[in-house]
C-alpha cells in the first residue's frame, strides 16, 4: 500500500511539474506577441507623430512663403486690386467661372441643340439658337452674380 501511495504522489509530482513547464512556456508566448505588438504599435505611434510634425511644418512654410509674397506683390482678379501688407494678409481667391459665364456657355449649347431641332436648316437654326440662348443665360447669369455680391451693380 505504501509503494501505491508513494507512486501515486510522485505521478502527481511529474504531471504538476510537466503542467508548469507548459503553462510558463505559453506565458513566455504570450509575453514575447505582447511585447512584438507593443513595438508595432509604437511604431505606427511614431509614424504617426513624425507625419503629423511634417505636416505642421509644411503648413509653417508655406504661411511664410505666403507671407512674404504678400508683402511685396499685390493681387489683382476680375479687376479689382488688393495689396496687404506683412501685418495683414488677405489675398484675392479665384472663384472659377461666374454665373454669367456659366449660363452663356450652357444657354449657347441648349440653344443650339434647340435650333436644330426646331429649324430644318441646321446650321441657320443652331447659329439663331446659339445666340439666342447664350443671351439668355448671359442675362440670367449676371443677375444671379448681382444676387451673390460677385458683381456690383452700376450707379
Amino acid at each position: 500500500m505504501k509503494r501505491i501511495i508513494a507512486i501515486v504522489a510522485f505521478a502527481t509530482v511529474l504531471a504538476s511539474c510537466g503542467n508548469r513547464a507548459k503553462e510558463e512556456a505559453l506565458a513566455k508566448q504570450q509575453a514575447i506577441a505582447a511585447v512584438k505588438d507593443s513595438l508595432k504599435l509604437d511604431s505606427f505611434k511614431r509614424a504617426e507623430e513624425a507625419n503629423k510634425q511634417r505636416l505642421i511644418e509644411e503648413k509653417h512654410q508655406a504661411e511664410l512663403a505666403a507671407a512674404r509674397r504678400s508683402a511685396t506683390t499685390s493681387y489683382s482678379s476680375s479687376g479689382t486690386t488688393t495689396t496687404s501688407s506683412a501685418g495683414t494678409t488677405t489675398a484675392a481667391k479665384k472663384k472659377g467661372w461666374s454665373d454669367a459665364a456659366k449660363g452663356t456657355a450652357i444657354g449657347a449649347g441648349v440653344g443650339a441643340l434647340g435650333g436644330i431641332l426646331i429649324d430644318k436648316n441646321d446650321a441657320r437654326g443652331a447659329i439663331i439658337g446659339g445666340l439666342a440662348g447664350a443671351g439668355a443665360g448671359y442675362a440670367i447669369g449676371r443677375a444671379e452674380d448681382r444676387k451673390s455680391g460677385r458683381v456690383q451693380k452700376k450707379q
